[in-house]
């Protein structure tokens, strides 16, 4: 009975596992990463908008965003 057989092959079916094992965790921590570096951006332009080139959070200000106007009296509202 050859044996050596069985073990080239466990070991070459090991070695094709622990590939896809590698490479998907690199591709795991590739994402987690890239949302990491895009979170950070968008966080570093809020807080810090003039190195962005931006004058503020944008829809921050009432003036940009607009403010909400009452239509009616307040003592209107409460009448039957």
């Amino acid at each position: 009975m050859d044996m050596s057989g069985a073990f080239v092959n466990g070991a070459a079916a090991y070695g094709r596992l622990l590939e896809v094992f590698i490479d998907g965790h690199w591709w795991v921590v590739g994402d987690y990463l890239e949302n990491v570096g895009k979170c950070t951006k968008r966080l570093g332009a809020n807080a810090y908008p003039q190195l962005y080139g931006m004058s503020g959070i944008r829809g921050g200000s009432p003036d940009v965003s607009g403010r909400a106007t009452p239509t009616k009296d307040v003592e209107s509202r409460f009448k039957d």
